[in-house]
């Protein structure tokens, strides 16, 4: 990258990391390294197919993505 844009970026990446904090992590503290992968992998899951986002108007990401490829073709 060149510079633009990279702050944006990084506050997209940090709010998404403070989810999976508060929302995952710290309410169920993983006892190893699997149990952390496994944990993760459920969280993203549940926050692509099931999660609604209020930046998107309160609609699931993945509906959206889908949404948004009938249109381009």
């Amino acid at each position: 990258m060149d510079g633009k844009g990279r702050a944006i970026d990084n506050v997209f990446i940090e709010r998404l990391w403070r989810s999976v904090k508060y929302e995952s992590i710290y309410l169920n503290p993983p006892e190893s390294g699997v149990d952390l992968y496994r944990q993760l992998n459920t969280y993203f899951n549940f926050y692509n197919h099931q999660r609604r986002h209020q930046g998107i108007e309160n609609k699931i990401p993945y509906n959206r993505y889908l949404q948004q490829q009938r249109k381009a073709a």
